[in-house]
C-alpha cells in the first residue's frame, strides 16, 4: 500500500515537473562574457552530477567535465556525506571550455534548458539541497551575466513556474569519487541512468545540434 502510494505520489509530482520546462530552445543570453583567454571554467549544479556531467560533455569547446562537489568545505566533500543531505554541498560540475568556441552565455543556455530550474531542492526523482539548481560564480563578471541571463528568462516567461536556481560564490570545487567520473558513458545501461539521464541527451541532439563536436560550427 505504501509502495503504490509513493508511486502515485512521484507520478503527480513528475507531471507537474514536465510541464514547467520548455520543449523548445532557450532564447540566447542578451548578455555575455568578453573572454579572450584560451581556457576557462564553469560551475553548475541541477541534481545529480551524472546528468549534467552527461550535457556538457558532447558540446563543441568542452575540454573536459568534471563532477564534484560546491558550496561546502573539504570536509564534508565526500559522496556517502553529501548525499545525506546535511552538508552545503550541491552535486556540481566543473566545465573546462575554450571561449573563443563556446561562450559562458552558451553554457548558462544549455544549462537551462536541460533541467528543471522550477523544482525547489532537488531534480526529478532526488530530493534534499545537494540536488538544488546553483549557478556558482566564480567571478562578478560571470555573476552579472548569470544573473542578467535568469532575469531575461523569468520576463520572457518562458517557464510556467518560478525560477528557483540559486546564484552562489564558489569557494573551492572539489572532484568527486573516481567512479562517478563520465559514469552516463560508461554505465549507459544502468537503470537511473537510461530514466533520467539518457532523455536529457537525446533532448541535447534535438536541441542544439550546431553545437555539438560532431556537427560544423554555427
Amino acid at each position: 500500500m505504501n509502495r503504490l502510494l509513493h508511486t502515485s505520489l512521484m507520478l503527480l509530482l513528475l507531471a507537474g515537473i514536465s510541464c514547467a520546462e520548455p520543449t523548445g530552445p532557450l532564447p540566447r543570453p542578451a548578455q555575455d562574457l568578453k573572454e579572450t583567454g584560451p581556457v576557462s571554467t564553469a560551475v553548475f549544479a541541477g541534481g545529480c552530477f551524472w546528468c549534467i556531467e552527461a550535457i556538457f560533455e558532447p558540446l563543441r569547446g568542452v575540454s573536459s567535465v568534471v563532477s564534484g562537489y560546491a558550496g561546502g568545505d573539504a570536509a564534508t566533500a565526500h559522496y556517502d556525506i553529501v548525499s545525506g543531505g546535511g552538508t552545503k554541498h550541491a552535486e556540481s560540475v566543473q566545465v573546462t571550455y575554450d571561449p573563443a568556441q563556446i561562450s559562458y552565455g552558451t553554457l548558462l543556455q544549455v544549462f537551462m534548458s536541460l533541467h528543471h530550474p522550477t523544482q525547489v531542492e532537488g531534480q526529478g526523482p532526488d530530493w534534499g539541497h545537494q540536488y538544488r539548481s546553483a549557478i556558482f560564480y566564480q567571478s562578478e563578471e560571470q555573476k552579472k551575466v548569470a544573473q542578467a541571463y535568469l532575469d531575461q528568462l523569468a520576463a520572457a516567461k518562458v517557464y510556467d513556474k518560478p525560477i528557483a536556481t540559486k546564484l552562489e560564490t564558489l569557494e573551492k570545487f572539489y572532484p568527486s569519487e573516481d567512479y562517478h567520473q563520465d559514469y552516463v558513458a560508461r554505465h549507459p545501461d544502468h537503470p537511473y541512468v537510461r530514466q533520467w539521464a539518457l532523455p536529457k541527451l537525446e533532448k541535447l541532439h534535438h536541441l542544439y545540434p550546431g553545437l555539438l563536436k560532431d556537427s560544423r560550427p554555427q
